[in-house]
């Protein structure tokens, strides 16, 4: 066993989130040891939002230059399978971790590879190769271990060598057919991609696609996939699946049955959570209870942030959840901070409540932050919706027979935006405009003086406010 180590921070998980919170940390004078059993930089760097949008870009780029008129016609070829996946690859570092850790060795963090666990109040033992080493921190130990994916209890499915959305970012060469299960993000988008890359593409949702978005924005992207030959069996179940060693049989509910080459699981997440020891401390490894902080009720030397706090399963908010932890972890050693932080201070993820920015990265895409229309209700706001077709000079000139949808949901009492969504050919890059006037609750006789540049697609911010009164 190695000699314990006592830094004033213990990270488990160097992924982003983990890398945001340890640098947070030593960025207020402690110091911090991040643990890291695979590679350092995370889901998102190796096998998620980076491969994913590598193999969906240029398939996107390609549509973009066909929609146009004078470009279509110097379009003479379809996607390269193999620079795509060359090019996946390049984003991935080819799976190599080394420039991650020379930033991790250059911002004074402390990089230890292993398992973690944990053994007791603020202590963790890490084992590897080389036998166990025991950390006790200062002051407290956060927990940035990402999620896993939740594989559905289908007959017959954990017997096969199905793909999870892992397997699917980065696989080595295109199958000649894929079935997805699921129509959730990742399941649309690897479908599309899939399909451009010259897969023969069928997908399975026990509902229909994107459920958390709204109807109209969702129909968008279904058109989409289905433009691109993607087959589609929504409000289906799966009752089981059959593997021959070369083919996948997929039985769906009705009778049917869907063959292929390869079988992608993408029916959702969970916080990563087993084999930590959070039994023995009295917690439920299948989700904890943290305030805006990260800090772990019952338990305040510890903190769970990211996919491993079960808020808000995206990369850019777990990140955002750090930055906030590092510093209230700070601040609360310094002794500047005591009890809970106050909303929308430097110290609290209120935005996880109010203001979530995010994007389906289709083609066409779905960009929305804040509330929907439900959900709004739901919170007990009285709300209104304004929705219309996105259609102004800038979309016209962005596309030929540009097809777009826009929704502003304004809180009535308060007189500002609390939801906002785009959907359309790169409508993404509209979205931190709406997350601006979401978080920072401008009201709508000041966001009528904000005027859009013309003619770019943002003149749809004029025209729903126009149709809302203004």
């Amino acid at each position: 066993m190695s000699p314990e180590q006592s830094p004033d921070v213990i990270v488990i998980g160097a992924g982003a989130v983990g890398e945001n919170a340890a640098a947070r940390v030593v960025r207020g004078g402690l110091s911090a040891v991040v643990v890291e059993s695979e590679l350092v930089g995370g889901e998102c760097s190796y096998w998620a939002c980076m491969p994913s949008k590598a193999l969906l870009r240029p398939g996107i780029a390609l549509n973009g230059a066909r929609s146009v008129a004078g470009a279509r016609e110097a379009v003479t070829g379809g996607l390269d399978p193999q620079q795509v996946l060359a090019r996946r690859d390049s984003f991935t570092s080819n799976w190599d971790d080394s420039s991650q850790v020379e930033w991790v060795d250059s911002t004074g963090i402390t990089l230890l590879r292993g398992r973690a666990r944990l053994t007791g109040e603020r202590q963790v033992e890490v084992r590897n190769d080389d036998g166990a080493t025991p950390l006790t921190a200062r002051h407290a130990v956060i927990l940035a271990t990402g999620s896993t994916p939740s594989v559905p209890p289908i007959d017959g499915l954990r017997d096969t060598p199905f793909w999870g959305t892992r397997e699917a970012t980065s696989a080595k060469e295109v199958p000649g057919s894929l079935t997805v299960l699921g129509g959730g993000v990742a399941g649309v988008e690897l479908a599309q991609a899939y399909a451009r890359l010259g897969s023969e593409v069928t997908l399975v949702a026990r509902s229909g696609l994107l459920g958390n978005y709204p109807q109209q924005a969702a129909q968008l992207v279904q058109r989409g996939l289905e433009r691109d030959g993607v087959t589609l069996h929504l409000d289906t179940g799966t009752e089981a699946v059959q593997y021959d060693g070369g083919h996948f049989r997929v039985s769906l509910a009705g009778g049917s049955v869907v063959e292929s080459e390869r079988l992608l699981v993408s029916t959702g997440r969970h916080p990563a959570l087993a084999g930590l020891g959070l039994e023995d401390l009295g917690l439920d490894p299948r989700g904890l209870e943290s305030d805006e902080s990260g800090q772990v009720g019952g338990h305040p030397w510890l903190y769970a942030v990211g996919d491993a706090a079960g808020k808000v399963l995206l990369t850019h908010q777990g990140k955002y959840e750090a930055r906030m932890t590092g510093d209230a972890v700070v601040a609360r050693a310094n002794g500047t901070l005591n009890g809970n932080p106050d909303r929308w201070s430097a110290f609290a993820s209120t935005a996880d409540t109010y203001a979530v920015p995010q994007v389906v990265f289709t083609d066409p895409e779905i960009a929305m932050a804040g509330r929907t229309v439900e959900t709004a209700r739901k919170d007990g706001l009285n709300v209104s919706e304004t929705s219309l077709e996105l259609a102004v000079a800038g979309s016209s000139l962005h596309a030929d027979n540009y097809e777009g949808w826009a929704q502003m949901v304004v809180d009535e009492d308060r007189k500002v935006l609390v939801g906002v969504t785009f959907a359309g050919p790169d409508v993404a890059e509209l979205l931190h405009a709406a997350t601006i006037a979401i978080a920072g609750e401008v009201p709508l006789e000041r966001l009528w003086h904000a005027v859009p540049a013309y003619p770019t697609i943002s003149e749809v911010w004029l025209r729903l406010l126009e149709k809302y009164g203004l």
